[in-house]
């Protein structure tokens, strides 16, 4: 009897090793009711796309809603229903924040920042496109780094925020394991940035391939 205790216990650790080591790693894209589409759908185009190749197959991308309501709809109309909500029990690897033309409700939504603050605890990766750095800054996830946001709105950010280094005319800026953006298609650009970084340059550039993004620096040639 004392004998298969041991193996009991062996058998036990396997399955839990087993289990932990096939848990996706999730990227997390935060929606709300006025989201700018562009924001959301570049980085699920670049990081699913990714997915599906056995370099990128550890990861998976979850689209998490700020309210207990899953169903949101974009600023453009588009309708998306979220896998998850921030009062789910959730932890990501990467947390991408995108933004809306009305931020201050969600500046003001105690709940939301706290869940933010809560990721960048325990997330590689925290990432924004245009506003959405209004809410890394909230958070205090831009405290000490340099940080961009939608073009023209840097002074706010800079007003707002102090302790953060804002830089102006700069698409993208990756700062120790933050990443902003303009956003608009420039959320294309920060969401290679971030997989070259998760994955390789070489490995980015081959999904820039294959979704045609890489086709748009010729076609301004003509």
């Amino acid at each position: 009897m004392n004998k298969l205790v041991p193996l009991a216990l062996l058998t036990l650790f396997s399955v839990v090793f087993v289990n932990a080591a096939a848990a996706p790693k999730k990227i997390g894209i935060l929606v709300f009711d006025g989201v700018l589409t562009s924001d959301v759908t570049a980085p699920i185009e670049v990081f699913g796309a990714a997915a599906k190749r056995p370099w990128f197959s550890a990861y998976q991308v979850v689209v998490i809603s700020a309210t207990r309501a899953k169903e949101i709809r974009s600023e453009e109309g588009l309708r998306m229903v979220a896998d998850q909500t921030i009062y789910d029990p959730v932890e990501l690897d990467v947390l991408l924040v995108p933004s809306a033309y009305k931020m201050d409700p969600l500046l003001e939504n105690k709940e939301l920042i706290q869940f933010i603050a809560r990721q960048n605890r325990s997330a590689s990766w925290m990432a924004s496109n245009c506003s959405g750095a209004f809410l890394l800054g909230e958070a205090g996830v831009l405290d000490g780094k340099n940080a961009t946001t939608w073009a023209g709105g840097e002074k706010g950010l800079a007003a707002a925020y102090p302790k953060v280094k804002v830089q102006s005319d700069r698409n993208v800026v990756v700062d120790d394991r933050v990443i902003t953006s303009n956003g608009g298609p420039v959320s294309y650009q920060a969401a290679f940035a971030l997989l070259a970084r998760l994955s390789s340059e070489a490995h980015a550039k081959e999904i820039a391939t294959n979704i045609q993004f890489s086709r748009l620096a010729s076609a301004f040639e003509h």
